[in-house]
């Protein structure tokens, strides 16, 4: 089967409502968007890291973007009214795991009750399509048995991030069955895997500390190192929501969950990762055991995306070394100074060439 790229023709002149758009993995998905000929509209919190991609790619100039919480109606009223969205990609949460440990009520308030909320104000949307909710890898009751998870497994949760998304996954559900799937608006949910690339700048998470690690000379702090993930590029991981949303859109009919995460070949530990980037960076070799406890994160997490594959072509393409190497270097680009949005937007067309 052929691996299945986003249309840009499908993209060209839709309205897009993305939430999250100032962080992360929304940053790169307005700009892919905006590339594509679509009209992105925003809305999300103020970026709360220095720097962050949102500025350093100019997002702002191309994403009509409203800073604002999804958890106030008005705000998602407004901005639903603003984008009148033929697709929604929904990527605005709470994140990180040791946070929602610190913050477990913000994490379930954000990542349950925000979903909700946006539901509710997308049921009145006139011109609506379909709506593409993004989860987690983290959204299965992981035993830790070894097992790579399938989208038909049961959710659960260990700690408040992991059960808010997995309460999100319920929520999305019953709102799709309830109010939307009886209109002919499809809804669904995608479940990415540990995503790396240019542009996190996230405490907590592995690539940046490795990053700011590098830039003070100092060894990066490992809280689980022995820990297994499945790394994906950030460009993988979002065409498959891309392909995933034209489908819903298209009326063909997709599975209503569907995993995206690399081959298993990627599913190595965190030293091993942190090794491999080190020396993809030109950094130092080195990390240090983080002192004291640690919450507790689970050890083995794997992903089953055969499904993805066989209803949508979907492979990732940067796969291994090639994830570390361009996720390395948009980091070293960044140390010289060079313009982050030109650098992030020829990732980006290269990609889909």
């Amino acid at each position: 089967m052929a691996v299945s790229r986003p249309d840009p023709t499908f993209w060209r002149g839709k309205r897009v409502l993305l939430t999250g758009h100032t962080g992360f993995k929304g940053g790169w998905l307005a700009l892919w968007l905006h590339e594509m000929g679509a009209e992105v509209h925003g809305l999300a919190l103020a970026p709360d890291t220095n720097p962050n991609l949102h500025d350093l790619a100019s997002v702002g100039a191309i994403a009509r973007g409203a800073i604002g919480d999804i958890r106030d109606p008005a705000a998602l009223a407004a901005a639903v009214a603003r984008a009148r969205p033929h697709i929604v990609l929904h990527l605005a949460a709470q994140p990180l795991v040791r946070r929602s440990v610190r913050e477990p009520i913000e994490t379930f308030d954000v990542n349950m009750m925000g979903t909700a909320r946006l539901l509710e104000a997308l049921r009145t949307a006139p011109d609506l399509r379909a709506i593409l909710v993004v989860t987690t890898d983290k959204v299965y009751e992981n035993p830790e048995r070894g097992q790579a998870f399938r989208e038909g497994d049961p959710l659960g949760g260990h700690d408040p991030y992991s059960a808010s998304k997995a309460a999100a996954e319920i929520i999305v559900s019953s709102y799709a069955r309830t109010f939307f799937e009886p209109d002919g608006v499809p809804v669904a949910t995608a479940r990415g895997g540990n995503v790396i690339g240019g542009g996190d700048f996230s405490p907590d998470r592995i690539v940046p500390d490795i990053y700011r690690a590098m830039r003070a000379g100092e060894p990066v702090v490992l809280r689980h190192p022995r820990a297994t993930r499945p790394w994906q590029h950030v460009l993988d991981c979002l065409c498959g929501y891309l392909i995933h949303a034209e489908a819903l859109a298209s009326g063909r009919d997709p599975p209503r969950a569907l995993n995206f995460g690399p081959t298993g070949a990627a599913d190595i530990p965190v030293a091993a990762l942190v090794d491999a980037m080190q020396k993809a960076l030109g950094a130092r070799a080195s990390w240090t055991l983080a002192e004291g406890p640690q919450p507790r994160e689970m050890q083995l997490l794997s992903l089953d995306c055969s499904a993805a594959t066989k209803a949508l072509g979907f492979a990732d393409r940067l796969t291994g070394r090639a994830a570390i190497e361009a996720t390395a270097q948009w980091y070293l680009a960044h140390a010289r100074g060079a313009d982050m949005g030109d650098v992030t937007l020829r990732a980006i067309r290269e990609y889909m060439n």
